[in-house]
């Protein structure tokens, strides 16, 4: 298994190769390919913030990268992320939430079994998983920042997972996207005090001291928490990239703060059920 690029048209996007499976289609964005200026240049996928990105750039944006991925852009649904542990359950009413139509609610996981659906989350460091299970053909999409990390929540987006479609723990398969490695997420005893508190000793291995602050691996601790949630190691697929060492291809919180766009990860099922 492996993080693969790939560019169509100029519109640079990821897809991991644990998620290739018939009636599935998904992508993590790179900031590569759109048509937004400035501090959001060029592909960011968000409208709102503190000094919003001109509307119809940000749809023409998810024109080209939904395009990119052989979906319509019509089909997206998004939430209002807000670091906590809300699991959203999509159905064909929320279509367009976000897009074209005004969200009303706040969620940091999107899951739902119904074809023409796409589940957006967005990052600029934080971590992005994108979730399938071949059996039941439940999919999920999960934003986790620290907070979201530290409130477990790709797992508890699992055990939804296995609540409200009958997916079992070994078959899902997650794909862990580009987002702030430990090589620049150093923090002071906040960080480090919540994962513990949360998950006891097990996390010492994912956090190191770097002076008088501590650095922490979020990617590696989700996954070690989908691990003793019941997934299977060799269904879980990390991308590599350091979000903040590389802000040629990605927006980053860490560097940029406010004046920045966001990447994002969209999953959808394609085909109905036979």
């Amino acid at each position: 298994m492996s993080f693969l690029t790939h560019d169509h048209g100029g519109v640079v996007y990821h897809t991991s190769s644990i998620l290739d499976a018939p009636g599935l289609v998904h992508g993590f964005s790179t900031r590569l390919g759109g048509v937004s200026e400035g501090w959001f240049s060029a592909l960011n996928l968000r409208g709102g913030g503190p000094e919003p990105d001109v509307r119809e750039n940000v749809r023409e944006n998810y024109r080209r990268f939904c395009g990119a991925l052989g979906t319509d852009m019509r089909d997206v649904v998004q939430s209002q992320q807000v670091h906590e542990d809300t699991v959203r359950h999509v159905t064909a009413a929320d279509r367009g939430k976000g897009l074209f139509v005004t969200t009303d609610y706040t969620a940091d996981a999107l899951v739902t079994d119904e074809p023409g659906l796409n589940l957006m989350v967005f990052s600029a460091d934080c971590i992005i998983l994108l979730l399938h299970d071949p059996v039941t053909r439940a999919i999920g999409a999960v934003h986790a920042g620290w907070r979201g990390t530290a409130l477990d929540l790709p797992a508890k987006t699992v055990r939804e997972m296995g609540r409200l479609f009958g997916a079992r723990r070994s078959d899902v398969r997650v794909a862990i996207g580009a987002g702030i490695g430990p090589c620049c997420f150093e923090t002071h005893d906040d960080v480090p005090d919540a994962m513990r508190s949360a998950f006891g000793g097990g996390v010492e291995a994912y956090i190191r001291p770097r002076g008088a602050k501590w650095t922490v691996d979020l990617k590696e601790i989700n996954a070690w928490r989908l691990r003793e949630a019941g997934l299977r190691k060799e269904n879980i697929d990390i991308c590599p990239t350091c979000t903040a060492c590389h802000t040629d291809l990605y927006w980053s919180h860490r560097i940029t703060g406010n004046k920045r766009g966001v990447q994002g990860a969209l999953i959808g099922l394609t085909e109905v059920r036979p």
